[in-house]
This record gives C-alpha cells, sequence and structure tokens, in this order.
C-alpha cells in the first residue's frame, strides 16, 4: 500500500510540473502575441486555457496534499507492524534458545545418567 501511495504522489508531483510548464509556455505565449494584432476570442481562450491550467494544478496540489498525508498514516502503520514483526522474531528466537538449552540439558542428564549406570556396574 505504501508503496502504491509513494508511486502516485511521485506521478502526481510530475503531472504538477507538466502542469506548470503548461502555464509557463502559455503564458510565454501571450506575453509573446500581447502587441501583435488578433481577435478576441483567440486572447479569451488563452486566459481560459491558462485559468483551467492553474486549477488543474491547485486540485493536483490538493491531492498531492491528501496523498501526503495518506502516506504519514500509512508509515505509521507500517512502522507499527514492523515493530511487531520484530517483537515476534525476538519472542521466537527466545523460545527457541530456552529450546534449544533445555534439549542440551535433557541430553547431557542421559549421557551422564549412562555413565553412571556403566560405572555401578563396574
Amino acid at each position: 500500500m505504501l508503496q502504491k501511495i509513494l508511486c502516485e504522489i511521485a506521478q502526481t508531483r510530475e503531472a504538477v510540473a507538466r502542469t506548470e510548464a503548461a502555464i509557463a509556455e502559455a503564458d510565454a505565449s501571450r506575453q509573446a502575441n500581447l502587441f501583435k494584432p488578433s481577435i478576441g476570442r483567440n486572447l479569451h481562450a488563452v486566459y481560459e486555457e491558462i485559468k483551467e491550467l492553474k486549477q488543474n494544478k491547485k486540485n493536483l496540489e490538493e491531492q498531492l496534499e491528501k496523498l501526503e498525508q495518506l502516506r504519514d498514516r500509512q508509515l505509521v502503520i507500517y512502522e507499527k507492524a514492523r515493530r511487531d514483526r520484530e517483537m515476534l522474531t525476538e519472542m521466537h528466537e527466545e523460545k527457541r534458545s530456552a529450546y534449544e538449552s533445555d534439549l542440551a540439558r535433557l541430553e547431557q542428564k542421559a549421557v551422564d545418567d549412562n555413565y553412571i549406570a556403566r560405572r555401578g556396574r563396574i
């Protein structure tokens, strides 16, 4: 889930960058054509395009903010899961060590009992 969110954040940032570039390009085009004779509706269309691009950029930035909040929440969940897993791993290792110690103790007791039994016969 976290990787998916990070991928979406990267895609959204790229979309914001593309939108900013489109705004700059449209604004430069508008500036270049400002003193040239043109039809009013073309000028109006350029202003509408810039307005639409700015609105799109605003929407993308809001989406980016939501994704970053979601990422932060997912990081908290991930960290908790990691701590839980580490705790379970430590508990497993402790249990295994205790089991191996008990097993070694039992094996040593069997060896000792056999030695004592053989000595008792002699």
